[in-house]
C-alpha cells in the first residue's frame, strides 16, 4: 500500500527528465533513487518508468500515478491548511515560478517577507527564463512577462509593462539614432532570447496609428540573460528592446536614452498564472496574490 511519502517521491520522478536529475533534486544518490522506486513498482505490481540512456518516460500507469498523486497531495495540503485555518494560521508550502531576473528583483523579497509573517509555511522560488509549461500544474503561481500565446490557467494582470527600445549615449555618440524602425537593419541590435518568441522581429506602431511596422533584425550579439543584454547596452555595444521594469531607473539617471519614442512596441503587462478551479486555490496563494498586487500596483522600478 502506498503512503504519502512514495506519492511525493514518485511525483518528483514525474517531474525530472531522468533518475540522475531526481537524485540531484533530492539530493541523494542514483542508486537510492532506483532503489525505492523499484519498493513502489513492487508495492503495485506494475512498471511505472521505463528507463533510457539518459532520460526516463512514464509508462500509463505511471503518467495516471503522477496525475493523481498530484490530486491527493493538493487534497492533502489542503486539508492541513484547512485545519489550521482554524488557529487563523497561512501554512503548508507555496510554489512559485518567476522570470530570472524579475524574480531575483521583485519576486525573491517578498517570499521572504510573506514566509516571515506566516511562520508555519515554506516556500519554494524557482527562477526560470526558459519553464517548462507542460509541468505547470505543479506550481501555485507563475509570474509571467511577455507575449502569452495560450494558456488554460487564470491570467491575473499584476501591473502593465511597456517596452523600450534603447542605448547608451556612448553608443548614440558613435553611431546615431534610428529615426524610423526600418534604420535598425544599420545599427547593431541586441537580442533577448527568451519565452520561445521570435526575438529577432521587431514589431512596432507609430503613436496615433494601428498600422504595425515589423523589422527583422541581425543581432550583433544575443543572450538568454536579461542582465547581460542590458550590460551589453550600458557598454556601449548597441541597441536593445527591454521591459520598462528593467531600465526605468537607467533611463531616468540618462546612463540609457529611450529610442524611436513615436512607436511603441507590443507590451509586456506582468501577469499571475493559477489554476482555474477556485475551489481549489489555497490561502496562501490567494494571500501571495493579494501581496502581489498591492506591491506591483504602484509600479516600484518607477520610483
Amino acid at each position: 500500500m502506498l503512503n504519502s511519502d512514495d506519492l511525493r517521491f514518485f511525483r518528483i520522478i514525474a517531474n525530472h527528465s531522468s533518475l540522475a536529475a531526481t537524485a540531484r533534486a533530492l539530493n541523494v544518490t542514483p542508486p537510492t533513487v532506483t532503489q525505492r522506486l523499484q519498493t513502489i513498482e513492487q508495492k503495485l505490481k506494475l512498471k511505472l518508468v521505463e528507463r533510457h540512456a539518459r532520460q526516463i518516460t512514464l509508462t500509463d500507469e505511471g503518467l495516471l500515478l503522477a496525475e493523481r498523486a498530484r490530486l491527493i497531495l493538493a487534497e492533502m495540503d489542503d486539508l492541513h491548511e484547512v485545519l489550521n485555518s482554524q488557529q487563523h494560521e497561512i501554512s503548508g508550502c507555496l510554489k512559485i515560478l518567476a522570470p530570472l531576473g524579475f524574480g531575483q528583483e521583485y519576486i525573491a523579497p517578498l517570499v521572504t517577507e510573506f514566509q516571515g509573517r506566516h511562520q508555519s509555511l515554506s516556500v519554494e522560488l524557482e527562477l526560470s527564463d526558459n519553464p517548462d509549461w507542460s509541468s505547470g500544474h505543479a506550481w501555485d503561481i507563475m509570474i509571467y512577462i511577455g507575449e502569452l500565446r495560450s494558456s488554460s490557467l487564470k491570467l491575473s494582470v499584476l501591473a502593465a509593462n511597456r517596452r523600450f527600445l534603447c542605448a547608451s549615449p556612448a553608443y548614440i555618440a558613435k553611431y546615431g539614432q534610428p529615426e524610423t524602425p526600418a534604420d535598425l537593419r544599420q545599427h547593431a541590435c541586441i537580442a533577448l532570447r527568451e519565452n520561445a518568441e521570435d526575438v529577432t522581429m521587431w514589431r512596432f506602431t507609430a503613436n496615433g496609428s494601428d498600422k504595425q511596422e515589423a523589422v527583422r533584425i541581425n543581432p550583433k550579439l544575443a543572450s538568454n540573460d536579461g542582465r547581460v543584454i542590458k550590460q551589453w547596452a550600458l557598454a556601449g555595444c548597441g541597441i536593445i528592446q527591454r521591459s520598462e521594469w528593467d531600465v526605468a531607473a537607467q533611463l531616468k539617471s540618462g546612463e540609457l536614452v529611450r529610442l524611436l519614442s513615436d512607436y511603441e512596441l507590443p507590451c509586456a503587462d506582468i501577469v499571475a498564472l493559477l489554476g482555474t478551479d477556485l475551489r481549489a486555490r489555497s490561502a496562501r496563494t490567494s494571500k501571495f496574490l493579494e501581496l502581489l498586487k498591492q506591491r506591483f500596483a504602484q509600479q516600484p522600478w518607477k520610483q
